[in-house]
């Protein structure tokens, strides 16, 4: 059974209406990039929580969380609404697989991402491990409005340190803009427009890690099946690593 550890709010940064991060200072956790926490407030005289990965790399003492306010949700609107020096709470058990000590090797390492899904990825392409054993690292971030196309120093700073190692792929759903392609993900991959934009798939040189909505996870692994590439498993090891906390 986890324990609870108290933090206090150092930043609260609103993207938009309805995204925010939060940078928090707390007792230190142990955990792998890419994996998630929960994180709670007591509303009401009981304590809700519910599950967000780390922005921040393990090296990084600063927690930081990337969330979206869902409308009459619980935890979310109240988390929005804290301010420097607020305190809220982080569960001493971060879990979860979407790691790359479960992924197997290949030559390029595919992150694909909606929304706030984009936030586990952001930890593990601050690490080195995924230099160390990929060739070429893509970030794929699917999103309504250029206006959620977010953390986007952080991503240029990766790209300057990698090159021509790393690339990234912007998507809007739902408006056009000239930093972005236009549409969903699973259709850039059923007509090439992806991989034009980034580098082949092949089963034999391609690791796919997947977060977001579920629409996406299914439909994304839909079109990778039809390229040949089939869910990852412990047993019978595979291009596609999908874990969803929705």
């Amino acid at each position: 059974m986890s324990a609870w550890l108290e933090g206090r709010v150092l930043e609260n940064r609103a993207w938009t209406e309805t995204l925010f991060s939060l940078r928090v200072e707390a007792p230190r956790l142990q955990f792998e990039a890419g994996q998630f926490v929960r994180v709670a407030l007591d509303i009401g005289g009981e304590r809700i929580a519910r599950p967000f990965s780390f922005v921040n790399p393990p090296a990084d003492p600063v927690l930081e969380f990337y969330g979206v306010i869902v409308p009459g949700g619980p935890l979310s609107p109240a988390l929005a609404r804290l301010a420097a020096g607020d305190a809220l709470y982080i569960a001493d058990n971060p879990s979860g697989f979407l790691v790359l000590g479960e992924v197997p090797p290949a030559e390029d390492l595919w992150l694909v991402a909606t929304g706030t899904g984009i936030a586990p990825f952001l930890s593990i392409l601050r690490t080195e491990a995924p230099w160390q054993r990929y060739r070429r690292v893509i970030l794929v971030h699917g999103v309504r409005h250029a206006r959620e196309l977010v953390y986007a120093d952080m991503i240029d700073e990766v790209g300057k340190a990698h090159r021509n190692r790393f690339r990234s792929v912007r998507f809007t759903s739902r408006e056009q803009t000239s930093h972005a392609l236009e549409g969903r993900i699973p259709a850039a991959i059923a007509d090439g427009r992806l991989e034009a934009a980034a580098v082949p798939i092949l089963p034999e040189r391609s690791q796919f890690m997947l977060c977001g909505n579920p629409d996406m996870l299914k439909d994304v692994s839909a079109a990778l099946a039809a390229r040949g590439l089939r869910k990852n498993r412990r047993r019978t090891p595979g291009q596609i690593t999908v874990e969803s906390f929705w």
